[in-house]
């Protein structure tokens, strides 16, 4: 902890724990953790930091596993003054600090349609990131651009294309972390928009455990699409199915657990550890591809030193 760090505005803190940052509520320290006031001190800060000095966007935690060493470098996480949502015509323009649920509803009261955002939990720089998405919609679907500060301080604007958008990814230079965002939404009636939410999140917590320590789905579906919530859905190859026909629906070790509702979510079912939750989800992985062929991918992001 040595290191010259610039001065900023925001509140910048060495040895920040973030374990209480995760919805899985695990992970050892950041370096620093840095909590900037607005664009300027953000693109501030970053133009003078050592170059060499790595940096890593938080957003809610609601996709992470912070490893029990905790991370080097400094963790940057956007709050007040990044979560405006603002609307002009069916243009929704939001800070990506601002809740994926919020922007949906506040969206629904302007006549504006991004009801898919509404049951993905976390914030929308992380729906972004992940070209999240539900019921047949993702981020792709409807992002104009977005705005990012560079590594080296410069802020710029990110199209669509410049993101090469795929099933849950999205391509972003190290260290860049997006600050607004822009979407296109349809329009509709806000009683129908608010009672299509409502009807999403009672199918959603009919089906997955909302009321547990989860960071959402554990990996992607090989399929490479998620449920599009229709009737005539496939589930050959979503991830789920894969767990659960390996055997591994509430499977455990240690306080990390494979959820009983849905097996594609890790539960932190007690006291575990980062450790505990990676290693259930690489023996998951070991086991369907014993029992199917099929190779997993994470899709909750796992980052920093083991302890």
């Amino acid at each position: 902890m040595t290191q010259n760090m610039p001065s900023p505005r925001g509140t910048l803190t060495a040895d920040r724990p973030l374990d209480s940052l995760t919805w899985l509520r695990v992970g050892g320290p950041a370096d620093w953790f840095f909590q900037p006031a607005d664009q300027d001190d953000l693109a501030a800060f970053l133009r003078e930091l050592d170059p060499a000095i790595p940096v890593f966007p938080m957003g809610v935690g609601s996709n992470l596993i912070v490893r029990d060493g905790g991370i080097r470098g400094v963790v940057v996480r956007l709050g007040r003054g990044f979560n405006g949502i603002d609307f002009a015509d069916d243009v929704v323009t939001c800070g990506t600090a601002a809740l994926d649920a919020h922007v949906a509803r506040k969206s629904a009261d302007q006549s504006l349609d991004l009801t898919f955002l509404r049951t993905i939990p976390g914030s929308i720089g992380g729906a972004v990131r992940m070209n999240a998405g539900c019921y047949g919609t993702y981020v792709a679907d409807h992002l104009i651009d977005v705005t990012a500060i560079t590594r080296d301080g410069r802020i710029v604007t990110v199209t669509p294309d410049d993101l090469r958008f795929a099933y849950r990814h999205s391509e972003l230079p190290e260290g860049w972390i997006m600050t607004s965002a822009r979407f296109r939404a349809g329009r509709g009636e806000p009683q129908q928009l608010h009672a299509r939410m409502e009807e999403q999140l009672a199918k959603r917590d009919a089906t997955q455990p909302t009321k547990d320590r989860t960071a959402g789905s554990t990996f992607r579906n090989p399929a490479g699409f998620s449920s599009t919530g229709r009737a005539d859905d496939t589930h050959e190859l979503k991830a789920w199915k894969l767990i659960e026909d390996a055997g591994l629906r509430g499977h455990r070790l240690g306080g990390a657990q494979m959820s009983e509702k849905h097996p594609n979510f890790l539960l932190n079912a007690g006291g575990a550890t980062a450790s505990e939750l990676e290693e259930l989800g690489e023996f998951v992985r070991d086991r369907v591809r014993e029992t199917s062929g099929h190779e997993l991918q994470w899709e909750v992001i796992r980052i920093g030193d083991p302890a």
